[in-house]
């Protein structure tokens, strides 16, 4: 009875672990605040990124404002590499990146060790 206890519960484990890694997660879209010609959003990066995707309009000049939380030293910078930043995230305060939205299209962003992704949708 304890042999098969101990292969339910190894199957239960095994099958969580192939869901968490590669089981489709959905993930939630945020739209930057429009006003004064200038569109916004803020992400917070403590063990990630929140908002992870995040939806700009077309056309209208865009910033992001990160600030981290996060101690580690794999969340210290921020890459866009699409647009050619790579940006230090000091702990504590505000870092504002600007965004080209001239192209409409689907773009990522990572940590520095390339671990933790986002994505920006223009459109």
């Amino acid at each position: 009875m304890a042999k098969i206890l101990v292969l339910v519960i190894g199957l239960i484990i095994i099958g969580f672990i192939v869901w968490w890694f590669f089981g489709k997660h959905e993930v939630a879209e945020v739209s930057a605040d429009v006003g004064d010609d200038l569109q916004s959003i803020d992400v917070e990066v403590n063990g990630g990124y929140s908002p992870e995707t995040v939806v700009l309009k077309k056309g209208i000049p865009a910033v992001l404002n990160f600030t981290r939380k996060d101690q580690s030293s794999c969340l210290d910078r921020v890459v866009f590499s699409d647009f050619g930043v790579n940006q230090a995230l000091p702990v504590n305060e505000k870092e504002a990146i600007k965004i080209d939205t001239s192209k409409a299209g689907e773009y990522q962003w990572a940590c520095g060790m390339d671990m933790f992704h986002g994505k920006l949708i223009i459109k």
